[in-house]
Order: structure tokens, then sequence, then C-alpha cells
């Protein structure tokens, strides 16, 4: 290694920053983030430098830099070129870091993830700082916002930990247990009193074999594996058995554990692998044999995925269910095609709605059809040329602007534009191609312009 990673505690203690400026400014954010004691030893000092010691913050001296600042520091950042600095703090054997100059440098400041008291450092040893940002910023999406949340409910059970359990062989395969267990991610999803509640069956040591799992209900998002979200991630690399639905293609299937057994339950028009009542009752049983069941749906379990009925049944049965929303059809479909669902000056509201209703039921066309309104019809493409008779029979203007948008956000991704009098005419070429989504509304005409970058070449208008 060219630097030896540690972390300093600086909590009170004197740390002196000389420049100004936005990297300054950069550094002096860190060191106060740390609690240390800043002096700011600048001729120059930029506003927001003015605005911290004007509010008692830091201490500012408006003057150049002399060798005797160093004095009593625990560290000295230099936002400035002049080697002095660096050549004082060195005498005095205080650890110096001069910004984007490590040749004066005895220690590198990093790329920062701070999750505290989980805090992460990246550091390219001053070789390559961008990589280090951008290796950072994969990282941050990665890394739990609540991962310091996880970090201090653990820390508040260890003492419990110790008194159940007397050997530390033991407590670290409890402690293994128990960040990859749902009361782990219920601290990870914001709601402490679930897992406080966990910690008991936890505590009493039952076994992986005789513990009651858990269902992750996740939302896939609308295809595009790039927008699943962080939870989702996280729980499909925790489960034991996932039941996937049609619209979940390969992509988003290997982001899933390795050695998780996979069980297609998808519905087709006219073709169920399952039927509700047996994904029910499948999401039951493996749950009560202790796995961790990933019920996967694409958009967002909640958006006519049914994720509500299969909710009910398992919690009616005590068994944990964890949420992660995902990203409906309707936001990343339209988004990606270029058309808002609402805008100031088209649309002040928007409404979703099935083309497939349960037992028959009809829609309130008299509801739906309004020019001011974004109507995205699910699963509608089969019944396109019938809801646009009723939208026009209960008074919405023929020339009113639509779009199918057909395999959205995928590659594969088609979005035709026309008029609702021709949606019939203009979904039929489309049969059997694919999930679609019907959009009604003026929004649509903004699809066009979208269309004349070059690199949505996918859209026709």
């Amino acid at each position: 290694m060219d630097y030896l990673p540690i972390f300093v505690d600086l909590k009170g203690r004197k740390a002196l920053l000389v420049g100004s400026g936005e990297p300054a400014l950069q550094k002096l954010r860190l060191l106060r983030r740390a609690g240390a004691a800043v002096t700011v030893v600048t001729p120059e000092p930029s506003a927001g430098i003015e605005g911290l010691a004007q509010a008692g913050e830091i201490v500012l001296e408006r003057r150049a830099f002399a060798a005797e600042d160093v004095r009593g520091c625990a560290v000295v950042i230099g936002a400035t070129a002049d080697p002095a600095v660096a050549t004082a703090a060195r005498e005095a054997g205080i650890p110096v870091n001069i910004v984007d100059h490590a040749e004066l440098s005895t220690f590198i400041v990093p790329a920062v993830i701070d999750r505290s008291p989980i805090v992460v450092g990246i550091s390219s040893g001053g070789a390559a700082p961008l990589l280090a940002r951008l290796l950072r910023a994969k990282l941050e999406l990665e890394l739990p916002a609540r991962l310091g949340d996880l970090a201090r409910f653990a820390q508040r059970f260890r003492g419990a930990v110790r008194a159940v359990i007397g050997d530390a062989p033991s407590r670290r395969r409890f402690w293994e247990r128990f960040f990859d267990s749902p009361a782990a991610e219920q601290v990870l999803a914001g709601n402490e009193r679930a897992a406080r509640e966990a910690m008991l069956p936890l505590l009493n040591r039952i076994s992986a074999h005789t513990q009651a799992g858990a269902v992750y209900l996740v939302g896939a998002g609308p295809g595009d594996p790039d927008l699943l979200t962080g939870r989702a991630l996280r729980l499909m690399q925790q489960a034991d058995i996932v039941f996937y639905d049609e619209l979940i293609g390969p992509e988003i299937l290997d982001r899933v554990r390795r050695d998780a057994l996979r069980v297609y339950v998808g519905k087709t028009k006219g073709r169920h692998a399952y039927t509700q009542d047996e994904i029910n009752q499948a999401l039951l049983r493996e749950a009560k044999a202790g796995r961790r069941v990933l019920r996967l749906k694409g958009g967002d379990p909640f958006v006519f995925g049914r994720g509500g009925e299969e909710m009910d049944h398992v919690r009616r049965h005590g068994i944990e269910v964890i949420v992660a929303p995902g990203i409906t059809a309707a936001i990343g479909c339209l988004a990606d095609a270029g058309i808002p669902l609402t805008h100031r000056d088209y649309a002040s509201s928007v409404t979703f709605v099935t083309g497939h209703t349960r037992d028959g039921a009809d829609a309130d066309w008299a509801s739906l059809a309004q020019s001011d309104r974004t109507l995205v019809v699910y699963m509608g493409l089969s019944r396109a040329g019938a809801i646009a008779d009723q939208l026009m029979a209960a008074g919405l203007d023929r020339t009113t602007p639509v779009a199918i948008i057909q395999n959205g956000t995928l590659p594969t991704q088609t979005v035709v534009t026309g008029v609702v009098r021709d949606l019939e005419a203009l979904a039929a070429p489309l049969a059997g191609q694919g999930p679609a989504l019907l959009v009604v509304g003026k929004v649509v005409t903004l699809a066009a312009a979208w269309a004349q970058q070059p690199d949505q070449a996918r859209v026709a208008v």
C-alpha cells in the first residue's frame, strides 16, 4: 500500500485550514463533520467561510499564513500550493494535506461515504482522484441510507447479546444471522419498532430451520435493471427463493442471489402458470418453512400488481412482509418516451386505470374523458379500440393525442403516437410483441420533440 488507511478522531481538536475558495470549503465541511475546532487562515476568505466565521462556527484569521500557525494542531490542510504550509507542518511532526499536491502531503483525504458511524473512504493515492469519486458514486447507490442506524441499533443490543450468548464464536454467528435477517431489514426500512420485536426470537437463538421466514414484496420497475431501487437490490441478494412474473426479464433476474431457487408464476392473457390463490399459498408455505421469500413483480407491486392481496394473505398468517416499492411502468416508460405525466400547459391531473378489471366491471368513462387529464391504461392493448370508443362516446375529442409505449425502458422499446380515433389501428401491429401502455392526453404532443434527439430514435410519430 502507498498509504495506510486510518480514521482520526478530531472531536474538539484543533485543525488548521490555509486558503480559500471551493476546495477549501469542501475540506472545511469534512473537518466540521468530524467535530474538529477549525481555524482558517486566508487573506481573502470566500463568502462561505465568512458566513461560518460570523456564525461563530470557525475561527477566521484574515491574513497570510505564518509557520507558527501550525502549533498545537492535530492536522493541517492547505488549499494552496504554498510549500511553506507543508514545510511547517512536517517540521512540527503534524500530518498535513495539500489539496491536489500529493507530493507535498503526508496524508490523503479520501472520497468519503458517510453513513455514520459507518464511514467508507476511497483513495487512489493521488493517482486518479476522479476515479475515486466515481467509485464513491457507485458505492453510494449500493450502501443503504440507514446503514448507520443499523450499526447504532446493533450497538444498543450488544450488552443483551453478550448476556444471553456467552462465548465469542456463538455471538459472532448470531450477529452474522442478524445482519442478514428480516430484523435488520426493518431497521434499514426505518421501522425500528418492528426490528426490536424481531430481536426476541433471535436472542432466544431459534435455529435457522425453525425460525419463521419473511416475504419480500419487491417492485422491479418497468424493465431496465438500472431503475431497480437500492432496497430492491438488497432484498434480491438476500432471498432464498424467488417467485417472479412474466414481466421480469433475464437482466433483472441476474441481480437475484445466484443460489436462490427461481419459480416462474407469470400470468398472460389466457395463460396462468399459477393462479393467484396458488401464489398466495406458495408464499405462505415457503415463509413458514423459514425461507426468505422474494415476490418479484414488474413495476410497483401495489399498482395493478396484486401486491396488496399477497401482503394481506401472508400477514394474516403472522408472516412478516417487507415492501420495496418500484418505479411503476407509467412513470418509467413515459419518462423514457419524453412524455410528462403532468404539465402546466397540458394536464393538471393523471389517472392510472387497468384495461382488464375484475369480474368485467366497467370504468367510469365520463370521469376519464377529460381534456385536462393524462390517462394511462395498463394492459389495454388488446382492448384499444373499445377503450377509444368508450372515451369518445363519453365526450373526449376524437383528435386527442394518444401514444402506445411497448416494452418501455428496454432496448426494444417502441413508441407510436397518433390520435384517439385511430387508437385501434395504431395498436393492431403491436399485438403479441410485449407489454404496452396506452397514454391519452395532450402531454403526448411533447413526444415529437423528444424523438428528434439523436439517441431517441425509438419513437415513431
